[in-house]
């Protein structure tokens, strides 16, 4: 593992006795000695805490005022910027000129800038996607000196209160900034396992010890990346380059509740954006293929590549992200079908090592969210 990058807290991870793994280009903890079972368990029932500091966190500063920083950044993606009121958060889009998904991301208005959040694979090209079409409108600062930590959970509130105990007041999705020990943490109440959380960029000077100081908290235990995975795959939620992509448009990835109605035709501000064709098409008459939840019988997880088939034996599609889900106590699986077989309780097959087993279309999440509106 050579090649890949470390994360500021690589050594406490290690400590921790974080099983480290390649992702993203990085060495990245998968689990620890609790196992992605126990982890994925304690998320759900206390507070799981995840460093995903390899992510790209960026700043969008003004060149002029913010109303034409937020035009410019609305007319890279299908959502509504303006719209967003300081000290909220909102999902963004990045489409391509076909339609499909170039990332997922999320973005804050913090009063005088952004503060966008995208994935870890994507954040190269995405800082020189935005330079590219912001140039004239803002500043694109690539932070490099923070980590980003996630504390999820029906506890993670209490937990992160006794550090910071402004976080009690905060809504889904809300945003501040708040101080520990002399450092600026910056905070959202968000996450990506279906419960109440927080999301938290901290000084790398300090990350250190408010991990520590977390982690010390009753109920708190550190999470790696299985567990990260089963968490976002029970909670329906997408994984890019594997549920989304390039081909991939919001529409048929089950994504247009992401697209406000100031977006869509009829709308103040209709269309402008990358792919906008294909999707106020989508919108208006339906995809050709949908996102679909998946239940297979029996205990045989269908994972990511398992070839998706009607009962008559004609393919269909296959599975984007699969596995076990511990909450629900069976497999889950989401890929996609044609629309025609996208309704709910539609019978399936999936080709398991060889053999073709029942699955059938379900709702999505598997698992309850428990966000705090």
């Amino acid at each position: 593992m050579s090649d890949l990058k470390r994360l500021g807290l690589h050594d406490l991870h290690v400590e921790l006795g974080g099983k480290m793994v390649p992702f993203a280009g990085y060495e990245m903890p998968v689990q620890y000695p609790a196992g992605v079972m126990k982890e994925h368990l304690q998320t759900r029932a206390a507070a799981g805490l995840f460093d995903v500091s390899h992510m790209g966190q960026v700043i969008l500063r003004p060149r002029r005022d913010m109303a034409a920083l937020c035009a410019g950044f609305e007319a890279m993606m299908p959502v509504d910027v303006l719209g967003l009121a300081p000290g909220r958060q909102r999902y963004g889009l990045f489409t391509n000129e076909t339609g499909g998904i170039l990332d997922d991301l999320m973005f804050a208005h913090r009063g005088d800038h952004l503060f966008v959040v995208v994935n870890a694979a994507c954040k190269e090209a995405d800082v020189a996607h935005m330079r590219a079409h912001l140039e004239d409108v803002a500043e694109v600062e690539f932070i490099q000196d923070r980590a980003l930590i996630a504390l999820q959970g029906p506890g993670a509130e209490a937990a992160l209160a006794a550090l910071l105990p402004g976080v009690a007041a905060l809504r889904f999705m809300d945003v501040a900034v708040m101080g520990w020990d002399g450092a600026a943490v910056w905070v959202s109440r968000s996450g990506y396992t279906g419960e109440d959380g927080f999301e938290l960029s901290v000084p790398e000077a300090v990350a250190e010890p408010f991990v520590r100081a977390l982690l010390a908290q009753p109920g708190v235990m550190p999470i790696g990346l299985g567990a990260r995975d089963s968490l976002r795959l029970e909670a329906g939620l997408c994984l890019y380059g594997h549920d989304i992509d390039e081909g991939t448009s919001p529409v048929e990835a089950g994504l247009s509740w992401a697209i406000q109605k100031v977006r869509r035709a009829g709308g103040a501000r209709e269309g402008g954006f990358p792919g906008a064709g294909r999707i106020l098409r989508e919108l208006a008459q339906g995809p050709e293929r949908c996102r679909v939840g998946l239940r297979p019988e029996g205990r045989a997880p269908m994972r990511e590549g398992t070839g998706l088939f009607a009962e008559d034996g004609t393919p269909l599609g296959a599975v984007t992200s699969g596995g076990f889900g511990p909450s629900v106590e069976a497999p889950v699986a989401m890929g996609y079908v044609p629309a025609s077989y996208a309704d709910t309780g539609t019978a399936l097959m999936g080709e398991v090592r060889g053999k073709r087993l029942p699955v059938t279309v379900v709702p999505m999440p598997f698992h309850p969210t428990r966000y705090k509106r």
